[in-house]
């Protein structure tokens, strides 16, 4: 019900009153039109720009790695590259040797893995050698239950893998139980090294 203040002369209306020249469906039309506008307006001078999300920190032992010894280099992959994700095949991983800083013997001749218990292996080149194998995911957050190959003695090993960092893998050796084990550190390779022959 509209009444009329004797002072102001103004009609005023009640809370039932409406706007009957304005739609629901034109106000809405009316309110959409600036909002679109202002999504295509340039960004002003001095406004924040947006910040880049960094990337994810690295959470597998997958790369190149660079040994303890600072005279090999592992490359770390899928066992079955390639495999459906979500399955064992995609989340095992498998490890073979990629570069080494002396490849070769005194005589030029590449390094062969001599000492391998089996002798039918023992005429394969050292480089591109398997030498770690079906490391499995731990719900820990490690990689476990797979095995080493050490070259230098013929012997494999018990495996466990474990991120320190992103740069950083622990490398833990050991027969059957942990509290004998043999650990060592090695780091990613800032830069993938040049692959010797066979790897």
């Amino acid at each position: 019900m509209a009444t009329t203040s004797p002072s102001q002369g103004r009609v005023r209306r009640g809370p039932a009153a409406t706007l009957p020249t304005m739609t629901l469906a034109a106000l809405l039309v009316a309110l959409a039109v600036p909002a679109a506008d202002a999504q295509q307006q340039p960004q002003r001078k001095g406004a924040q720009a947006a910040v880049p999300v960094p990337p994810a920190p690295e959470t597998s032992p997958s790369g190149i790695w660079i040994d303890h010894t600072g005279r090999g280099a592992v490359e770390i992959a899928p066992c079955v590259p390639g495999a459906a994700p979500g399955t064992p095949e995609a989340a095992n991983l498998c490890g073979r040797i990629v570069w080494m800083k002396d490849p070769n013997d005194p005589k030029g001749q590449p390094l062969r893995d001599t000492l391998n218990k089996n002798a039918a292996r023992r005429g394969q080149p050292i480089c591109g050698l398997q030498i770690i194998g079906d490391v499995k995911p731990q719900a820990n957050g490690s990689w476990d239950k797979g095995w080493i190959y050490d070259p230098e003695q013929g012997s494999s090993f018990d495996l466990e893998l474990r991120l320190r960092n992103p740069e950083t893998l622990q490398v833990k050796g050991y027969m059957g139980v942990k509290f004998l084990s043999e650990t060592f550190v090695w780091r990613r390779a800032r830069e993938a090294p040049p692959k010797c022959s066979g790897a």
